[in-house]
Formats: C-alpha cells, sequence, structure tokens
C-alpha cells in the first residue's frame, strides 16, 4: 500500500477540456471470465473521461467484436494490423496505426488498465506544450477494488450503490502498490509531425517483453520528442481482484501457463538487442525522463533523482518567484529550449546531433536566461508544500525507478530462435474447420515475397496458412515475424539469387515439396500447396473444393507444374503422392516430371482429354484447372499488361502465378511493378488501407 503521496486538489474544468480530441488504442483479450470483466471496466472508465473520446481495440476475436458493436460509434474493433499465427498482435503494427491518428492525441495503453479522470487534465496540459511529446507512465496494482463501472460511466460498488468519482479516487489513492516496475505500461503523444524515435520498430510480439523499454529508450536516444513520465500524476492502474458488473466478487484468475511460449519472449529479447541502441548503451547511460508531477492543483516538471552530472551542471542563479510553472511559463521556456532531454543530455556530455532539433546557444555559453528552464522547474518548489510534493516524488522515484530499463536478464541476441510446436501441433492450430491447410515451401531467397503472400492471405481472412522453411535464415525470420513454421528435416544451403528455374538449387527445393505434402496428408489434413510467388485474388478454396474426393486439382503448366494444386487426405492420393515421392529421390531432374510423368504416364498416356489424367494404380484422377481461372506467367500476356489487375478481373483470375521469368530479382520487380505486392520491406508489416491517412515518415 502507498500512503506517501498527498490528496490531489480537484482540477476538472469541462471548459478547459471541451474540444481536445483523444483516441485511446488497446488491444483486448477474448471477453471471457475476470479477465473479460476487467476489460470491459477498464474501457467504461475511459468513454467517462471525455465525449470527445474514441477507442479503437485490436483485436480478431468474436467477443471483442461483440462487445465493440455494442459500445458503436464511439468504440471500433480493427483487425487490420498484424497479429501472430495465435493471434497476439505485433506492438509495432500497433504502434504505427497509433500514429496515423487524426486526433489531438493518441494514447496506447493495456486493456486491463483503469483510468481516472485527472488523466484527461494531464492531457490538456501536456497538449499546451509547445514541442512535440511523448508520455510514458506505469500502471500500479490494486490487490482488491470494490467498485464496478457500467456503459453509463458511472461508479457502483456491492449491493448497486452509486458511488461518487471522489471516493473511488480516494481509495485509489490508498491502496495502489507499485511491483517492482512490472506493470503495464501507457503512453500518449502529441500527433505531431515528429516521429516517435529514430530509425525502425521491429517486429515486437505485443505483451511478450522487452518492447516498452526498447521504445522508451529509443525515444530518448533520438531527442525527436520531449519525453516524460507521468506515473505519478495521473490515477491508472490495474485492479486485481473485485467485483464485475452484476457487484458479484471475482478473483483474478492465474496468468496462463507460459510453458510453449518461451519463443515469443526470446524473440522480443533477441530483436531489441539487435535494432537500435538498446543493447550498445554505454553502462553509465541515463535513461530516466523528466517526472510530471501535480502538487497543489499544479503540474511541475522534476528532474529525476540520482543524476549527479546533471545536478552540479545546474546553476541555481534565479528565484522562486521569477517563474510561474503555469502553462504560459512552460510555453515560454519551451520556446527557447526546445526540448529537455537535449538540455539534460549537452550537461552529461551525451550530445547527440539531431537535425530535428535545435538547442538554444545561449545554454551552451551558461547565461543566467539559460539556466531558467531548470530554476523553474525545480527552483520555484523549494518552500511550502511544493518541496514536500517532490521530496514524495522522490521517494517514490526511487521505488519505482522504472525508466532505466534495467532488465533482469542479460539482453543478447539469441543464438537460435525456435517454435515449440511439432508439426502436428501446428497443424492443429491453423488447420480450419474442415482439417485444410495451405502450405507454402520457402528458402530465405524469397522471404518478402513470403511475406507479401501471407499479407495477401490475410487480406482475404485467410489464416489457415503453414509455412515449411527449408533453411534456418527463413525459418528464425519467420518465428520473429509470428508465422506458423517448420523445418523439413536438415537445413538446406540455398543460392539468394541462383535458385531459380533449371538450376540444381531449384531442383532440390521442388524435391521437398512433395514430401513434406505427403506427409501432410498421412497426418489427416487437405493440403492447397502453394508457390509464394502466387498472386491469390481471392480464395481458391471453394471452387478447389468442389471437386470432391479421388480428385487432385492442379494448376496447368504445359504439364510440368507443381506450384498449386489441391490434394486431399484420401486414400488414392496419399499411394499417388508417395509414388511421386519415390520417384523423385531417384532422378537428377525437379520434381515436376515425376510429377507428371506418375500421374499422367511417360508421354502422357494416362491422359483423358485436354483437362484430365487417371492414375491407373489409385485411380486418382489429376484435373488440370481452366488457365483463364488459374493462369500462369506465360498465359495470354497478362504480365506484359498494363493495368494487370483490370486484365485479371476481365479475365476472371482466382490466382495467378508470376513463374515463367528467369532470376529471383527480375520476378520481385514485376510483381512489386504491377501493384500485386502487399508487404512493406522496410518496416516490416503488412500494407494496411489505413497507412495511407497519414503521412508518415516513419514512426
Amino acid at each position: 500500500m502507498d500512503q506517501g503521496r498527498p490528496d490531489r486538489a480537484p482540477m476538472e474544468d469541462k471548459e478547459l477540456l471541451s474540444g481536445l480530441t483523444v483516441t485511446i488504442f488497446s488491444a483486448p483479450g477474448a471477453f471471457v471470465g475476470s479477465v473479460g470483466a476487467r476489460q470491459a471496466m477498464a474501457i467504461h472508465s475511459w468513454l467517462a473521461l471525455s465525449p470527445d473520446l474514441q477507442v479503437v481495440l485490436f483485436a480478431q476475436h468474436p467477443s471483442v467484436l461483440s462487445f465493440g458493436k455494442a459500445l458503436e460509434p464511439r468504440v471500433t474493433v480493427e483487425g487490420d494490423i498484424d497479429f501472430t499465427f495465435l493471434g497476439t498482435p505485433m506492438f509495432h503494427s500497433m504502434v504505427t496505426r497509433a500514429r496515423t491518428s487524426n486526433s489531438d492525441i493518441a494514447v496506447l495503453i493495456e486493456p486491463e488498465s483503469v483510468l481516472l479522470p485527472d488523466f484527461m487534465t494531464a492531457l490538456q496540459y501536456a497538449h499546451g506544450l509547445e514541442h512535440d511529446w511523448l508520455l510514458v507512465a506505469m500502471s500500479p496494482k490494486v490487490s482488491y477494488f470494490p467498485f464496478y463501472m457500467e456503459s453509463q460511466g458511472q461508479w457502483f460498488e456491492e449491493g448497486g450503490l452509486l458511488v461518487e468519482h471522489e471516493k473511488v479516487q480516494q481509495y485509489y489513492m490508498q491502496k495502489h502498490q507499485w511491483i517492482n516496475c512490472e506493470g503495464g505500461k501507457l503512453w500518449a503523444w502529441n500527433t505531431g509531425e515528429l516521429p516517435l524515435h529514430a530509425g525502425v520498430m521491429p517486429p515486437f510480439i505485443y505483451g511478450k517483453g522487452f518492447h516498452n523499454e526498447w521504445l522508451l529508450n529509443e525515444a530518448m536516444s533520438s531527442d525527436f520528442r520531449f519525453v516524460f513520465d507521468a506515473s505519478e500524476a495521473i490515477s491508472i492502474f490495474h485492479p486485481e481482484n473485485g467485483l464485475n458488473f452484476n457487484g458479484h466478487s471475482t478473483e483474478n484468475v492465474a496468468i496462463a501457463d507460459k510453458v510453449g511460449r518461451i519463443w515469443e519472449i526470446e524473440g522480443n529479447m533477441h530483436l531489441a538487442a539487435l535494432y537500435g541502441s538498446f543493447y550498445f548503451r554505454p553502462a553509465n547511460f541515463s535513461n530516466k525522463p523528466v517526472k510530471l508531477v501535480e502538487c497543489d492543483g499544479k503540474y511541475y516538471m522534476i528532474n529525476p533523482p540520482n543524476e549527479p552530472k546533471y545536478q552540479q551542471a545546474i546553476k541555481q542563479e534565479s528565484s522562486a518567484s521569477e517563474f510561474n510553472s503555469d502553462r504560459e511559463g512552460l510555453k515560454r521556456i519551451h520556446k527557447n529550449v526546445k526540448l529537455m532531454t537535449s538540455f539534460r543530455r549537452f550537461f552529461l556530455g551525451k550530445r547527440q546531433r539531431k537535425p530535428s532539433v535545435r538547442l538554444d546557444k545561449s545554454l551552451v555559453q551558461g547565461s543566467g536566461r539559460s539556466y531558467r528552464w531548470k530554476n523553474m522547474i525545480l527552483g520555484s518548489i523549494k518552500r511550502g508544500p511544493r518541496a514536500e510534493c517532490i521530496h514524495i516524488s522522490n521517494t517514490e522515484g526511487r521505488k519505482l525507478d522504472c525508466s532505466t530499463s534495467e532488465l533482469k536478464v542479460d539482453l543478447k541476441p539469441a543464438l537460435t530462435l525456435s517454435l515449440s510446436f511439432s508439426l502436428e501441433s501446428l497443424l492443429q492450430k491453423v488447420a480450419n474447420h474442415e482439417n485444410t491447410i495451405v502450405l507454402a515451401v520457402v528458402g530465405n531467397n524469397y522471404r518478402d515475397m513470403l511475406m507479401s503472400w501471407v499479407c495477401r492471405l490475410r487480406r482475404l481472412k485467410i489464416n489457415n496458412f503453414l509455412v515449411c522453411a527449408i533453411d534456418h535464415q527463413v525459418y528464425e525470420f519467420a518465428v520473429l515475424q509470428g508465422l506458423p513454421v517448420f523445418m523439413d528435416g536438415p537445413a538446406m544451403n540455398i543460392s539468394f539469387n541462383d535458385c531459380h528455374f533449371g538450376t540444381k538449387c531449384f531442383q532440390r527445393v521442388t524435391k521437398v515439396k512433395s514430401r513434406v505434402v505427403l506427409q501432410i496428408l498421412q497426418l489427416g489434413y487437405h493440403v492447397l500447396l502453394s508457390d509464394v510467388d502466387v498472386y491469390w485474388f481471392k480464395d481458391p478454396l471453394p471452387y478447389l473444393k468442389s471437386f470432391g474426393p479421388g480428385v487432385l486439382a492442379a494448376q496447368s503448366d504445359e504439364y510440368n507444374e507443381t506450384g498449386f494444386y489441391f490434394a486431399r487426405s484420401d486414400h488414392a492420393t496419399i499411394v499417388a503422392l508417395d509414388k511421386i515421392v519415390k520417384h523423385a529421390a531417384l532422378s537428377d531432374l525437379s520434381e515436376q516430371p515425376s510429377f507428371y510423368d506418375t500421374l499422367c504416364g511417360e508421354g502422357g498416356v494416362n491422359r483423358v482429354g485436354d483437362y484430365l489424367c487417371v492414375e491407373p494404380e489409385t485411380n486418382l484422377t489429376v484435373h488440370f484447372l481452366d488457365r483463364n481461372k488459374f493462369p500462369n506467367g506465360a498465359f495470354n500476356g497478362l504480365w506484359e499488361k498494363s493495368n494487370l489487375k483490370g486484365a485479371c478481373k476481365d479475365q476472371g483470375c482466382i490466382i495467378l502465378h508470376n513463374n515463367w521469368i528467369s532470376g529471383r530479382k527480375k520476378k520481385l520487380e514485376r510483381q512489386v511493378a504491377s501493384g500485386l505486392w502487399d508487404y512493406d520491406v522496410s518496416s516490416r508489416m503488412c500494407l494496411q488501407r489505413w497507412q495511407g491517412a497519414k503521412s508518415m515518415s516513419s514512426y
């Protein structure tokens, strides 16, 4: 229990808060049980803050969609960000989406964190700062919270009795506890033009560690924005136990068993070590932002404790009466000093050159005016209750001290990364209700095309895909991107630029396909094999399933196509695929001739008309698909059309194969130029419709 901080003076000014638009972004889990009840209460607490506040929930679970629909139009649910195959959002995609907000302020918060009205007052204060800013706050816990909130935005206690906000605020002040920096973080920023940090954020998995510490470190190191810690100035907390909507007691369920999910944490640690300056910062680097505190109804910026170099550098040349720490005072100071972290870093000897941030020359020269920034923040609170407030804040800061990003483990890149799933367990997780999966077999030379293929399937709402990696590089890349991936036997040595049709590398890769398909068929799953250079205009499975059992439907490619076909897990298909695998193992050629010779016979002796073959031993029918619907790269000159999408639409394409072209680079260039590309290589994110909503150079 923490009773050290003095009670706050009421600061609600409806006229002041009106007109400030805020969008809160969060990524809740399923709305079930006590977790769902806490998430619902938290979201209702957000909506009660202001009528000008909107909420965006990143989720795919049906229960979240139902919850959001009941609160429209103020709550919307968005599924068009990147998720892992287990349904966990990707943090870099969440932040990028939040950065496109058109509100005055964007907020990113954990879904169980409750907010009280002083949060809006703090945002209004921050909104008056003249430089772009980034606010961070820790969320303490309240072990037992005896109140609940319903959709009308009012607090109730057990028995359905209405409770005034002041009682809830007082209870929070008495009962909140800091938990050794393990609470969640809240981020808020004004939607200005400056990025939150330099460089590119790696694809962190949300809630799996390191991404909050990494973002704080990079924001502080970049010096683009004024970064400050508002943990002690706002009322934010997550209740562990409490009351549900009906006023009945709930108990906090234990955190889900994370055995088998360690790869998510290791992956985040790996990315934090490889990207940015987090891993490479010197031992004496200070990563403590300025703290925002509230005392006697006013806000103050104070220097974090325990920075002796910084304390020695500040000359106390002005009395407390010279400056008033109101909004106008801050505006005057911000006009002369664009970024307080730049000021602090100059005196720490950590000043870095950033073209978007200018430091007033008077600071360097040490004039009397130059130190008034510090005097306004610290010098004006030397006496009276203000000094007491700051003393308590520094005491809390020493207990909390979460902004230093001191990790409990040694941060270092992982030697190897791997999913804790067997092929069988992956199939159980990704297969659809008809036991069907979409399979891609790929090496590192086509990893960008793999991601564009994945992003396209996600846009078509197809999530039952599985990736077979044939080398370690693409395997670890897929793990970090949150894809369902496995390796088939020993890794292969794949040439990055010389593994196209006709090469020895190509011959080895194609033989993996039929072997893996056979393995999955034997486990009882139907397989749609698709090369990653196949662009999907629509979901082909409904059409392919219409052929029924005992039929293998394959794209026609002059009788030698193994890059797109649908195979059912039935006896005839399994026996036929086994024959193909054995034939290919004895051949010096690629898998394609083995595929055709086994099913259609050498010279096509098993063909029946233009579109069918019947394998005599198994009676399996091979149906070659309509080229208008399933064209290859040479059909009808489609890839040479100036409006490829329009031509395919007129023709009725379901898919289009980007083959019959030599070389990986040419294939990539052709697909990107045609507009059939869905992945941003630089940010490692799927391209989304909302990315055009606001021009951004980076995060």
